[in-house]
């Protein structure tokens, strides 16, 4: 998936067995206080300041991984799963890869708790893209086979069973036969060697674009004083952000939420942006839109 580390946990590698990291929170004494009076959960460190847990936590990506972390660790909630229906028209299919930006896509029967496969987006284009073809439209004979696992597999486990199937997507089925979530041979390779980014991923360099007058397509990890810089307008005047305790947009956008928002949900901003989650797992913003409504004149 374009999807999508820079700082690290206090620790170290060498920890003894039953020993784990030591962790920090992003946030300085006055902000811990502030956030302590208004109820809410500290947030926790990780690589990166937006890495943080909605429940279990998360180590920085490393071989250990394969072994201390389960699938629902990893997996995208079934929330936040795209998929279509097996009765999609083709210009409705192509629209749901264009709009997704995802190469795989499951396909279900009635509903995803009856999932019949995956649909590449190589074969759709290889039967019926590029010059066109008189073949008849037919979704179901271009399904391959999706993998079938427990929440609490072993990613390792997982792992060695995608590599020796040469299948690349899991859905992660409960105790009652339904769809818990869903999980990528990338979601687990990025638990040991970090955030794999492809040639649809913004430059790591600009860390933002501007798609269209004031809407951007950004990082998370874009450092906010350049995207201050960028529209003209100060995120961190308000009361309640501490500016000298984030450092980029998803940090800003966690704060404001006060956990880690799903994929499609809307943070507002007091000062009149809007960010939209492009990208993100249970564990950490990837990348975000931002709406700007108001920039100051050139």
């Amino acid at each position: 998936m374009p999807a999508d580390a820079d700082q690290s946990l206090r620790g170290d590698d060498g920890d003894s067995e039953g020993s784990s990291p030591s962790v920090t929170t992003t946030l300085g004494f006055w902000a811990r206080l502030k956030w302590a009076l208004r109820g809410g959960a500290l947030p926790v460190a990780y690589p990166d300041p937006v890495q943080v847990s909605q429940a279990t936590g998360a180590s920085r990506p490393s071989i250990r991984n394969l072994r201390d972390l389960a699938v629902e660790d990893v997996m995208i909630p079934k929330a936040d799963i795209v998929a279509v229906p097996a009765t999609i028209t083709k210009a409705d299919l192509v629209k749901t890869f264009q709009n997704s930006g995802l190469t795989r896509l499951p396909v279900y029967d009635a509903t995803l708790d009856t999932p019949l496969g995956f649909l590449h987006m190589k074969d759709l284009a290889l039967r019926h893209g590029f010059n066109g073809t008189s073949e008849r439209f037919v979704l179901r004979k271009m399904l391959r086979t999706l993998l079938f696992v427990p929440p609490s597999m072993p990613i390792g486990v997982l792992l060695a069973k995608m590599q020796a199937d040469r299948i690349h997507m899991a859905l992660v089925i409960d105790e009652y036969g339904g769809t818990d979530g869903l999980v990528t041979i990338e979601d687990l390779i990025e638990q040991v060697i970090g955030e794999i980014e492809d040639e649809h991923d913004i430059d790591e360099v600009k860390h933002f674009a501007e798609e269209k007058p004031g809407t951007y397509i950004a990082l998370a990890k874009t450092p906010l004083e350049d995207f201050e810089a960028e529209i003209g307008i100060s995120l961190t005047e308000e009361e309640d952000i501490d500016g000298e305790e984030i450092e980029t947009l998803g940090g800003l956008v966690f704060m404001l939420a006060g956990r880690v928002p799903g994929r499609n949900e809307m943070v507002s901003h007091p000062a009149g942006v809007e960010f939209e989650i492009v990208d993100a797992d249970p564990r950490r913003i990837k990348r975000l839109k931002a709406h700007v409504q108001h920039r100051t004149s050139d």
